[in-house]
């Protein structure tokens, strides 16, 4: 049997925990008008949350909380250190633009891979960095609505396949251009 893709788009508002007072606060959301589209069965969202909004359909609404453990994981200490103050030097100058408390910067791996570091302090001779995602050990409160919901064309398919391959022609890979040149593959 072939698996089915979809094409989803959700208005939604996501909803934390605040540590200090344990009430909610609204994280973040998507508009109809903007709303957060993705499609089934190629890894693009947690799967908690494409299994609890992947099968309804436009106009159904839904509220429900993903705890962390199935969302981003716990909160990982060991995922904090520090990294060589040189290595965030360009032309032989430390890069202050982009390296400062609180800024997400991409990276990449010894192996080539990409992630994403959030800088928590920058000292004398070091930086210490966070690869924790920044909702790690938050559980996640959704409420929404969905837009639409439909059997994904492949030309959707293609060209998320490619997004998330960067497989692309632009400067920065697809992710620079959101695909708006035309130089994805």
């Amino acid at each position: 049997m072939a698996i089915q893709n979809n094409y989803v788009a959700l208005s939604y508002k996501l909803y934390v925990k605040d540590e200090d007072d344990e009430t909610e606060s609204l994280a973040e959301q998507c508009s109809a008008a903007h709303p957060f589209d993705f499609i089934t069965n190629l890894g693009m969202t947690i799967p908690a949350f494409e299994a609890a909004v992947g099968q309804l359909q436009p106009g159904q609404k839904f509220d429900f909380v993903i705890p962390s453990k199935d969302a981003y994981g716990e909160f990982n200490e060991e995922l904090m250190f520090d990294v060589e103050k040189e290595k965030f030097m360009v032309d032989g100058k430390f890069d202050d633009e982009r390296i400062f408390e609180g800024n997400v910067v991409p990276m990449r791996s010894n192996e080539g891979d990409f992630f994403n570091a959030t800088i928590i302090e920058v000292k004398p001779n070091a930086v210490t960095i966070d690869l924790n995602h920044p909702r790690a050990g938050q559980d996640l409160h959704f409420t929404g609505q969905v837009v639409e919901n439909r059997p994904a064309t492949n030309a959707e398919i293609t060209q998320q396949m490619h997004y998330f391959d960067n497989d692309c022609d632009c400067e920065g890979g697809c992710g620079g251009c959101n695909g708006s040149c035309g130089g994805c593959r």
